[in-house]
C-alpha cells in the first residue's frame, strides 16, 4: 500500500488525529472529573482516566448537571452507570522452583500483548494499528520508552514480529500526532518520553541499521522536529518548550509538558502537591508532568533542594540523558540519509551530532564528580547529583577513554550496591532514589561500561540477574523496580502500589541472561565477580 493509500485507510478507520484537537477525560468531564478525584473513589487516580463512557460527553454531562449527585455514595452510582471501568492487566505466577526464568519470561509475552485497532468511542485510548506488548498491570497501555527496553527482550525470546510491529506502531504515532506521546492515551499527548525509537528502529535489523532508518528516515526527522521545536532564534539564556540556549547560544535539550494542569492519571496526587507548596500552581503541574516525560517521576534529581517534592525543577535542567539520546537520534538520522545518498541531508545531521557531542562533554562533565552531570541552565550551574544517567554518554559513545573510566569508577563508588545500581545515591522516599534499581538504568550502564570494555558491566549485570531471580524465586513475578541496598526484595516508593508483569524488568533480563549466560544459574551475588 503507498503512503498516501495508508493515511487515507488510517483516517477512514479514526486512526489519525490532531494531538490538538484531542480531548482528555479531564477536558471532557471538568467539573465531574474533579468530583469524582477529589472524592478518592478509586485507590489509583489513573483508574477513571481510563474508564470508557457508555454514552457520549455531552449527555453524561447533561445528566450530570439535573442529578447533581452530593454523596459519595451517589457519585460513585453515578459514576457505574456511566463509564465502564477498565481491567487491570495481570499476568499468571510463575512456577518459580521448577521453570527457569528465561522461560517464563518467554511465556509471558503472550500474556501482555495487546490488540486496539479501534477504541471504545470518547475513551482515552488511542486506537494503533498492530499488535504491541503493555508493562503490566495499571499500565495496560503501549509506553514510549518501555517499549524499547521490552523490545530487547523480544528480540531474545524469538518474537521478531513484535518488534516490528511495535516500531510501525510508533511510526504510525508520529504520524498522527506529530510525536511519540508518553502513552496511547490522550492524556498522554502533551508530552513526550525519552526519544528511544531510533534504538528500537536499530533493533529491526541490527546488523544493518542504517538500512532500517532510512526505511524511517520520515518519522526520525519528524521526531527530532517535536524536540527541537522553538530552536529557531532562540536567544542565550533563553528557553522555549524543549529547548534552552545557554549563555553562548549553544542550544540543549530539556524536558517539558505543553500543559500546566494536574495529570489525569494522577489528578489528586498533583493536587496535594501543589496545595503543599508555596509555588504557583501551575508551575508546580508544569514541573511534575516534566518530569513524567522523563520517565524518572520522581527523584532527587529534579528537586532544587535534593529533598523534597515540593521543590520541583525539571524545567530547569538540562538533563545527560535526554541529550545523549538526541545525540543519537541525531547519528541514527545521519547514518539514514547517508544510506539513501541525501548528501546535504547526512552533512548536516553530522554536524549537529558533532556539535551536540561536543556541547555534552562541556558543558554536560561535572568535574566535582568525576562524571556526567546536569546542567540547571537558570542558576548556570550543576546539580551536583550523581544518577545512572551518567553512563548515557558512554552507551551513545559520547565519552573517551578517559573520561569512561571515570564514569565507570564514579559509578562503582556511589551507585553499586549488593543488587545492582540505585538510579541516585539519595534517599527520599521517591521512586527512582535509593534504594530503588530499575531495569532499562542497569541496560544502559551495561551496554555502556561494555562499549569501553570495562569489566563493571559484568559486575551490575550478575548482581541484578541474581537480584531479580531471587525474586522470582520467592514470589513467581518479576515487578517494575527492586531493592538494590537490600535485594532479594521489590523496590517501593512512588505514586501507586508495586506492579508487576512487568515488560521492561522482563526484556533487560532476557538480554542480560542471554549476554552473560553463566548468570542465569547463580542464586547467590556472592558468586560474581568481584569489583
Amino acid at each position: 500500500m503507498t503512503a498516501l493509500r495508508l493515511l487515507v485507510a488510517m483516517l477512514a478507520a479514526g486512526l489519525v488525529a490532531n494531538a490538538e484537537a484531542v480531548r482528555t477525560p479531564q477536558q471532557l468531564y471538568g467539573p465531574l472529573y474533579r468530583a469524582v478525584e477529589e472524592a478518592h473513589l478509586f485507590l489509583d487516580s489513573k483508574e477513571f482516566a481510563d474508564a470508557s463512557p457508555k454514552a457520549s460527553p455531552d449527555a453524561i454531562m447533561t445528566d450530570w448537571r439535573q442529578s447533581a449527585p452530593q454523596t459519595p455514595a451517589a457519585l460513585k452510582s453515578f459514576v457505574a452507570d456511566h463509564f465502564t471501568m477498565p481491567e487491570q492487566t495481570t499476568v499468571p505466577n510463575g512456577p518459580s522452583d521448577t521453570r527457569p526464568l528465561s522461560v517464563h519470561i518467554d511465556a509471558l509475552w503472550s500474556h501482555l500483548v495487546r490488540r486496539t485497532p479501534t477504541a471504545p468511542p470518547n475513551s482515552s485510548l488511542l486506537p494503533l494499528p498492530y499488535p504491541y506488548v503493555v508493562p503490566g498491570g495499571r499500565f495496560r497501555e503501549i509506553y514510549y520508552w518501555d517499549s524499547y527496553f521490552t523490545m530487547l527482550g523480544l528480540v531474545e525470546s524469538g518474537r521478531q514480529d513484535l518488534v516490528r510491529d511495535m516500531v510501525r506502531n510508533f511510526a504510525h504515532m508520529i504520524d498522527a500526532y506529530g510525536h511519540i506521546p508518553n502513552g496511547s492515551r490522550t492524556y498522554y499527548l502533551s508530552r513526550s518520553q525519552p526519544p528511544f525509537f531510533f534504538a528500537m528502529v536499530g533493533l529491526v535489523d541490527p546488523d544493518d541499521p542504517a538500512k532500517i532508518y532510512a526505511q524511517y528516515l520520515p518519522q526520525l526527522k519528524a521526531e527530532y522536529r517535536y524536540w527541537m521545536r522553538g530552536a529557531i532564534n532562540l536567544k542565550p539564556g533563553e528557553a522555549r518548550e524543549r529547548v534552552v540556549a545557554l549563555s553562548d547560544g549553544t542550544i540543549l535539550n530539556r524536558y517539558w509538558d505543553d500543559s500546566d494542569t494536574p495529570r489525569d492519571e494522577s489528578f489528586r496526587e498533583d493536587e496535594q502537591l501543589a496545595r503543599a507548596s508555596s509555588r504557583p500552581h501551575n508551575e508546580i503541574y508544569r514541573n511534575a508532568r516534566a518530569a513524567a516525560e522523563s520517565g524518572w517521576d520522581f527523584t532527587a534529581r529534579w528537586f532544587d533542594d535534593g529533598k523534597t517534592l515540593t521543590s520541583i525543577v525539571t524545567t530547569e535542567i538540562v538533563p545527560v540523558d535526554l541529550n545523549s539520546l538526541i545525540f543519537g537520534l541525531e547519528d541514527a538520522i545521519h547514518l539514514g540519509c547517508e544510506r539513501v545518498r541525501d548528501t546535504a541531508c547526512a552533512h548536516e545531521y553530522a554536524d549537529r551530532a558533532a556539535k551536540r557531542r561536543n556541547a555534552i562533554n562541556t558543558y554536560l562533565w561535572d568535574d566535582k564528580l568525576g562524571a556526567y552531570g546536569d546542567w540547571r541552565w537558570t542558576q548556570k550551574r550543576f546539580t551536583g547529583t550523581l544518577s545512572v544517567a551518567t553512563f548515557y554518554p558512554l552507551f551513545f559513545g559520547v565519552a573517551n577513554a578517559d573520561r569512561a573510566a571515570s564514569v565507570a569508577e564514579a559509578g562503582r563508588k556511589s551507585l553499586l550496591r549488593p543488587g545492582g545500581l540505585v538510579s541516585t545515591p539519595i534517599t527520599t522516599g521517591e521512586q527512582w532514589d535509593a534504594p530503588n534499581g530499575w531495569a532499562p538504568l542497569q541496560w544502559m550502564a551495561v551496554g555502556g561500561l561494555r562499549r569501553y570494555h570495562n569489566d563493571l558491566a559484568a559486575v551490575i549485570s550478575c548482581r541484578w540477574i541474581v537480584n531479580v531471580n531471587a525474586v522470582y524465586r520467592r514470589t513467581g513475578k518479576l515487578v517494575e523496580k527492586y531493592d538494590v541496598v537490600t535485594p532479594n526484595r521489590p523496590g517501593g516508593g512512588g505514586e501507586y502500589k508495586l506492579q508487576d508483569g512487568f515488560g521492561w524488568t522482563n526484556g533487560v533480563t532476557r538480554k542480560l541472561m542471554t549476554v552473560y549466560p553463566a548468570y542465569a544459574r547463580f542464586t547467590a551475588a556472592d558468586r560474581c565477580p568481584a569489583t
